[in-house]
């Protein structure tokens, strides 16, 4: 593989652009969900800190700069510290996005370390995979990073492409566990290619998109979701093939996903953030004809026949893939009524030993693979003339080996649960080293959309309240499915937690979710920071003068709407109908809601304490005044329309585009005439 500036650099880029979203998509939420008066106040789990610990201990036990800082002198409550961690978190991250100096390691360690904080006193809203893939991709940041603010300028090491392969090795678990995960399970609807078409339902919260979807034909669904299969379980494996252009082949056909993704559903950053690690299939040659700056070379016979080979090695090995699908499902298509039937061509004993064949040769594909790396890296230290030159280029080889296959080994641990692996294969060593990072979170395990929970509709959770418990009134909120007449929004890079939770929480029993009491208590007593999670606009809120005295949820199942027999458009967006209470009816000093708050340990022991008077905290309330009656969507819109002037201002000053590949250009010739002086 060549050189990879290019793919290096834009996977920074995008990763420190998925920071400052993160950070700001939280910081508006935390008064609702984190606040003295929230869902889940921060401040009941303040840790015991003693002064006589030292400071590495404590972090060890507590890993969250929240409860370090008061240490500094900052005299700010729990709900503040958390507000300031993250505007730290979004200025390094706003500032790492325009400015290519501040893509550094230092700069991306303390973003890191901000998350990191940030979710370990999260509880449920920050327990979600994006955010544990988040932290693993932003740790990967901070060792792919270059040293820009000790070195001033990025210098092209050796060691580069043996460290962004860790991205690859990511991207790999992501795709193919993900992908291994919905057939593991034997859901009925992966086998009968039907997933497609519920999910699109299901999914967290739908876009305007989702609706037009769902109009298209069943065989163009079921064609979709045996694309996602291919795509999550075949294409994997050629992220480590040696033939350039099937990695090339399956970047665009990620890259093309995770786009759909980002179209027919608000995943807030996840797809953009999957995209990131896609880089990592790249080199400097391709990144440069996208801008336009490729060198053209005349081809010579030899190199068109070895370019006809390589292209008919690819069209063989996307039969071999496509053949296998269609032998794995059994698929049989009807061309005269463009229809599509499958079934299941494994029993399930059949499969789970088809699993274990397969599974695991892949961590010796990604060993030979991380090996070929690595001595690639080392051969080129050795060539490198200038024996101090070269004692140091090996010195900073043998770290940052020894780091990435640290990280490799402790991904074997989370990567084979997914996979079914029975873990006496896995050394003792190092599954006690993982149990020692844990709670970092540098390699986690995702299963993402591995089952569908329902195939009659999606259940959603409806709030209502009443002041005579006769007449209610539901309780919409601003982006999850509520009024049938209302278009899903389009909220896209936000995360919004509390709706993700509430879908989250249909699919179970109210005891299973202990926040939806402490959010009905909130709402009985007419809390304004949990209420502007529910709408940021008052007028929006039916009890925005006066609090219900009595609150119920109710379960419903919706159905997107059909077009018409004549083509037209239905006046609703969705079709309900009511399923069960999901929560009973309760009112404030109700013995049951009493009961519930005592049982989940959600009850008040000690009062709020008064707020500081510092100059700091006064800056934080009044930055916080100005953004608190602000959707959070738009506040991120806000922000990335900021970042484009910027970048548009720049490209203009600049002179086009090509100005970043030029400056690379001329840094490599710069790099390569010091470093021949140096080694004379």
């Amino acid at each position: 593989m060549g050189e990879i500036r290019l793919p290096r650099h834009m996977f920074l880029w995008i990763m420190a652009l998925i920071y400052m979203l993160a950070f700001a998509s939280l910081y508006v939420q935390i008064p609702g969900l984190y606040g003295n008066e929230g869902v889940l106040p921060v401040r009941k789990m303040e840790p015991n800190m003693s002064d006589s610990k030292p400071v590495l201990e404590q972090l060890h036990d507590h890993p969250s700069l929240l409860w370090l800082m008061p240490r500094l002198g900052l005299d700010l409550d729990a709900q503040q510290l958390m507000e300031l961690l993250c505007l730290t978190g979004l200025l390094l991250s706003l500032g790492a996005t325009l400015l290519e100096p501040l893509r550094d390691s230092m700069v991306f360690f303390c973003l890191w370390a901000l998350y990191l904080s940030l979710c370990q006193v999260g509880q449920d809203f920050l327990n979600f995979h994006w955010d544990s893939l988040l932290l693993e991709a932003g740790f990967l940041a901070v060792l792919i990073a270059p040293l820009n603010l000790l070195w001033r300028r990025a210098v092209f090491r050796h060691h580069d492409a043996m460290i962004f392969w860790l991205a690859r090795w990511l991207l790999f678990r992501l795709t193919f566990g993900s992908g291994v995960a919905k057939l593991a399970n034997h859901c009925p609807n992966w086998w009968g290619l039907t997933a497609a078409k519920h999910m699109v339902e299901t999914q967290g919260i739908p876009s305007p998109l989702s609706w037009f979807l769902l109009q298209l034909p069943d065989w163009y669904l079921k064609l979709g979701t045996v694309s996602l299969l291919v795509t999550e379980i075949a294409m994997p494996f050629l992220y480590f093939a040696p033939i350039r252009c099937l990695r090339l082949a399956a970047f665009y056909l990620q890259a093309a996903y995770q786009v759909k993704l980002m179209l027919y559903g608000n995943h807030g950053f996840l797809p953009l953030l999957s995209l990131a690690l896609t880089f990592s299939l790249l080199d400097d040659d391709h990144v440069s004809y996208w801008l336009g700056y490729g060198k053209k070379r005349a081809k010579t016979w030899s190199q068109t026949i070895a370019s006809m080979t390589l292209l008919l090695m690819g069209l063989a090995v996307f039969s071999v893939i496509i053949y296998g699908t269609k032998v794995l499902f059994t698929l049989e298509i009807d061309w005269d009524s463009m229809t599509i039937s499958s079934k299941t061509a494994f029993t399930q004993q059949q499969f789970d030993n088809w699993l274990k064949l397969v599974t695991v040769p892949t961590i010796w594909i990604g060993i030979l693979s991380l090996t070929w790396e690595v001595v690639a890296a080392m051969l080129g230290c050795v060539c490198v003339k200038g024996c101090l030159w070269r004692l140091w280029g090996l010195i900073q080889w043998a770290v940052f080996a020894s780091a990435v296959v640290a990280v490799f080994t402790l991904s074997v641990v989370p990567y084979s649960s997914i996979l079914q692996i029975s873990s006496s294969t896995i050394l003792p060593e190092v599954k006690k080293a993982y149990s020692l990072v844990e709670r970092y979170r540098l390699v986690s395990a995702y299963r993402l959309d591995n089952k569908v929970t329902s195939v009659d509709g999606r259940p959603e959770i409806i709030l209502e309240g009443s002041m005579d418990k006769h007449t209610w009134t539901e309780i919409e909120f601003m982006y999850k499915p509520g009024n049938v007449g209302t278009a899903p929004p389009v909220v896209t890079p936000h995360q919004p937690r509390l709706d993700w939770q509430m879908s989250q929480a249909a699919n179970r029993m109210a005891e299973q979710s202990p926040w939806f009491t402490a959010l009905v208590h909130r709402l009985l007593l007419g809390n304004k920071d949990v209420e502007r999670l529910i709408q940021t606009d008052s007028a929006q809120y039916p009890f925005n003068l006066e609090p219900p005295a009595y609150i119920r949820a109710r379960l419903y199942k919706y159905r997107f709407t059909q077009t018409t027999q004549d083509g037209s458009t239905p006046k609703a967006w969705w079709r309900r109908h009511f399923v069960e209470e999901f929560y009973p009816t309760v009112q404030l000093h109700d013995p049951v809601l009493k009961d519930m708050l005592s049982q989940h340990r959600l009850t008040e022991n000690s009062p709020v304490q008064p707020g500081s008077n510092s100059l700091l905290a006064k800056v934080l309330q009044l930055f916080r005044g100005h953004i608190q009656t602000l959707p959070g969507h738009l506040v991120l819109w806000f922000l990335l329309a900021t970042v484009a002037s910027i970048w548009l201002l720049k490209t203009l000053v600049s002179g086009g585009l090509g100005g970043t590949e030029k400056e690379h250009s001329e840094e490599r010739r710069r790099d390569a005439d010091v470093s021949s002086r140096k080694r004379k």
